[in-house]
């Protein structure tokens, strides 16, 4: 089936480019809105993980009319709140597909091969002009630490997985895969969002597989690496030392710092919404309340930003507690889903807790690396839980 494989395409394009993601998302949508029956998209939007995502659409939607901002900016904002729309459709497509497992594997090369770039171009080797040098090849480290966090939770698992089975060499080839990764968001990539969240994960996979012991093994599987490469990892060191002298700091007027401007921006936002705490001030207008605040400031104050770097004042200052109550529950209702101990349960849960977790330090759900993998992960993983429990749920009324 031709939209599969457009999946396929556009899971493997996230590590590298914004322009490609968005040609095969483009292709996906014309394709698969012709293949999907009137029965399908009952079913896709029928469930809270679907019509959760139409309320928060639509209320975003609504959120245009009282917007006071030009209606350019108001569609941009809608723009960010769309895409989510994507989710009940790649419910409705792998659902009844087989192939996500082939999504999966085709994200996990593309994630190992911009792993071996990254680390050819930290250690000096230049391998084309096109790539940039110093071990974050394309976009940035945020994305960069994002994507490989999911593929290290993807080579853990079948790392697990296989050795269960009695497999010996591939288990040790995808548990170094895993390290590599790992490493790689400590030397390379080093986001300090994602070394929490993604430690927190390996100790919720040890659990959820094993048991205490399990995240016992886990914790101290991550202890040791962290301290192995501690002394010799400036980044991580400067990154994580730095965090608590920029926040003890932390002045409006003062030098502008990465956690200084979050603590700026959450002032500021808690604002904005104490102003129109219901409905909010209308979808697009993040950026002319921060523009607004700004005037006559000096040092952080005078910021201006499109972005407050917490996904939840992201929402609420657009359309206010009404849409963080349905961005909240549209969350759960993905965590619901995603009680299956498959591998697609397993990686659908992992995003949507990164992605929770993420978005209380950024605005992930808008921003487009993380949105679309949210998109695609969440709705192909989620479409093969559906699909397992009917197989199941079928052979259960045949015997």
């Amino acid at each position: 089936m031709l939209a599969d494989w457009l999946v396929v395409c556009l899971a493997a394009s996230l590590p590298w480019s914004t322009s490609l993601t968005g040609i095969f998302a483009g292709l996906w949508l014309l394709t698969v809105l012709q293949t999907l029956t009137r029965e399908d998209y009952r079913q896709a939007f029928s469930r809270p993980a679907g019509y959760l995502i139409i309320a928060l659409v639509g209320v975003a939607a609504l959120g245009t009319l009282w917007a006071t901002v030009p209606w350019h900016e108001r569609l941009d904002g809608l723009d960010t709140f769309v895409r989510l729309l994507c989710i009940p459709l790649l419910f409705a497509q792998f659902s009844r597909s087989d192939r996500a497992g082939t999504v999966m594997i085709g994200f996990a090369i593309s994630c190992a091969v911009l792993l071996a770039v990254s680390w050819a171009g930290y250690f000096g080797l230049d391998l084309s002009p096109v790539l940039r040098a110093g071990g974050i090849p394309v976009k940035d480290y945020i994305a960069q630490s994002a994507v490989l966090t999911v593929a290290l939770l993807f080579f853990v698992r079948l790392s697990t997985d296989k050795w269960a089975a009695g497999q010996r060499r591939i288990p040790v080839a995808l548990a170094l895969l895993a390290a590599l990764c790992l490493l790689n968001i400590f030397y390379v990539a080093t986001s300090r969002t994602a070394l929490v969240v993604t430690t927190s994960l390996l100790l919720l996979f040890g659990f959820r597989q094993f048991g205490w012991r399990g995240a016992a093994a886990m914790l101290a599987a991550v202890v040791i690496l962290i301290g192995a490469a501690w002394p010799t990892a400036d980044f991580l060191r400067t990154r994580t030392v730095g965090f608590v002298e920029e926040v003890q700091t932390f002045s409006p007027e003062g030098r502008a710092t990465p956690a200084g401007e979050r603590l700026e921006f959450w002032r500021k936002s808690l604002g904005f919404m104490t102003e129109a705490p219901v409905l909010g001030h209308g979808t697009g207008s993040i950026r002319a309340q921060f523009k607004k605040a700004a005037e006559g400031q000096t040092g952080m104050a005078a910021t201006i930003a499109a972005n407050p770097h917490n996904q939840l004042f992201a929402v609420g200052i657009q359309i206010g507690v009404v849409g963080i109550a349905i961005l909240i529950a549209m969350w759960l209702s993905h965590l619901a889903l995603f009680a299956s101990r498959s591998v697609a349960g397993w990686m659908g849960l992992a995003i949507v807790l990164q992605n929770i977790a993420g978005s209380m330090f950024n605005s992930h759900l808008f921003d487009f690396t993380h949105a679309w993998l949210y998109v695609v992960g969440v709705g192909v993983a989620g479409g093969a839980v559906l699909r397992e429990a009917a197989r199941v749920a079928h052979s259960n009324s045949e015997s």
